[in-house]
């Protein structure tokens, strides 16, 4: 049965300015990745640059390094002089009384002292030796060089999320690309077919056929499009850029090919991972814990100064009239004779919580071996499949494009048409999977290996 040509015209119009408006409603970061004029463009490196610059967890394990040398100043500040200075003011209700012996009867209570005194004063100390400030000096070292291994880790977690954010935008940004050319081909493919079908060449399902496939090709696209806002926003969020400000991905594909192979013959060395390096830290700190209550029981002993200007008067007047100066020094000693058991207990809970450390470290290696046995397995498949990938896409062109023009002969029906678009289709997003999958997977060799570049 004919079907009214109108109607077709319809339809192939609707289809195009559907296509046309989905063009348009393109993101920007789609339609311009070139418009610097408009738009900042970044390439990766310029990506992991500004995170590791203004990415919140890398700068707020920054300002853990300023902690932990001021707090390293706090427990020091024992060894400097300890200087003070205060006053008291007393006023008497009622003096104190005491008692003078009198050789001719019993002793005669008689009150003493002034009933107005202020005492400003002056004090001085200095530590010679203290088992806990020498506990502080020899761990200071350690508490900043774990607070710089952590800001080592925050930025090798930073390179390894941005660099992978990275990739998933440009995955859905080249599927985009391979769905406008796929949409393109449909859209001809529609044309064609409409034209054979008037001219009596087809029937009608090869051509409402051919309407149904753009359409699934446009409602794929259009999937693609909507997701480059969330992949946009993710990137941001990982680089701490400003949510309202706009930026392009800027990518050479020639250098992306360059930078997929990784020398899988290296050896796995434990020192190079971050993690294994923190826990060593951790098991020195504990070790000088240990220390330190083995040592807890050495005397504290410190050098003091004390210096009085008493004043003193019985009326409120004339308290300021004549001061009456002291002063004295002296040697402080402290020995820790019994303590109840805790420095022993101490000893014993820290040399435990040494074992807690060794234990860890194992599981630290063990699970270290796994990531990299599982990474570099993920990497060899992922570059096994992107080469296959590249095989099929090559031969899917190929296939496609004898298959179109033996339909256009009118050798073949429309349905191989269908089967080698889909074909070609699958296989080149399927290229551009493996080719992402294996970018994202070379990031985890190097992170596993400990290996990626950070000290930008």
């Amino acid at each position: 049965m004919m079907v009214d040509k109108r109607s077709l015209i319809m339809k192939i119009s609707f289809n195009l300015l559907a296509g046309f408006i989905l063009m348009c409603c393109l993101p920007a970061g789609v339609v311009a990745q070139n418009d610097s004029a408009r738009t900042e463009s970044l390439t990766l490196e310029q990506c992991i640059a500004y995170a590791l610059k203004n990415q919140p967890a890398v700068n707020q394990a920054k300002v853990g390094i300023g902690i932990a040398k001021t707090t390293n100043a706090i427990n020091l500040s024992g060894w400097l002089p300890q200087v003070n200075a205060g006053a008291t003011a007393t006023h008497y209700n009622t003096l104190p009384t005491t008692f003078i012996s009198d050789s001719a009867g019993p002793p005669l209570p008689t009150h003493t002292g002034i009933v107005n005194t202020i005492v400003p004063q002056f004090s001085a100390s200095q530590t010679i030796f203290n088992p806990q400030l020498l506990y502080a000096a020899h761990s200071a070292r350690l508490y900043v060089k774990e607070a710089e291994q952590i800001t080592d880790s925050a930025k090798i977690n930073a390179v390894a999320t941005v660099s992978k954010a990275f990739y998933n935008l440009l995955l859905t940004l080249e599927q985009i690309n391979v769905l406008k050319e796929d949409t393109a081909r449909l859209d001809r493919n529609v044309m064609d077919t409409y034209h054979q079908f008037v001219g009596g060449i087809v029937d009608e399902t090869d051509y409402e056929e051919a309407i149904i496939t753009l359409n699934n090709s446009l409602v794929q696209l259009k999937q693609q499009i909507e997701n480059v806002a969330p992949n946009y926003a993710t990137l941001k969020q990982l680089m701490g850029y400003p949510p309202e400000k706009q930026f392009n991905v800027a990518f050479d594909t020639l250098q992306m090919m360059q930078e997929i192979m990784f020398d899988t013959a290296q050896k796995l060395d434990y020192e190079n991972r971050i993690e294994y390096k923190l826990v060593k830290t951790f098991k020195e700190l504990q070790h000088q814990q240990t220390t330190y209550y083995d040592l807890a029981f050495l005397p504290t002993a410190s050098v003091y100064y004390n210096y009085y200007y008493e004043y003193e008067n019985n009326t409120s007047a004339g308290i300021l009239d004549k001061a009456y100066p002291y002063s004295y020094f002296g040697l402080s000693l402290n020995i820790p004779l019994f303590t109840g058991f805790a420095r022993l207990e101490n000893i014993h809970k820290s040399r435990l919580q040494e074992d807690i450390l060794n234990w860890q470290q194992v599981n630290v290696k063990s699970q270290i071996f796994t990531d990299y046995n599982t990474a570099l397995a993920n990497y060899k498949s992922n570059l096994y499949n992107w080469r296959l990938m590249d095989d099929n896409r090559t031969r899917a062109k190929n296939v496609y494009r004898i298959v179109s023009l033996q339909y256009k002969e009118g050798i073949v029906a429309y349905l191989n048409m269908i089967v080698a678009e889909s074909n070609l289709i699958a296989s080149e997003i399927g290229y551009t999977n493996a080719l992402f999958q294996l970018l994202s997977s070379k990031i985890d060799v190097q992170k596993a290996m400990g290996v990626i570049p950070y000290n930008q």
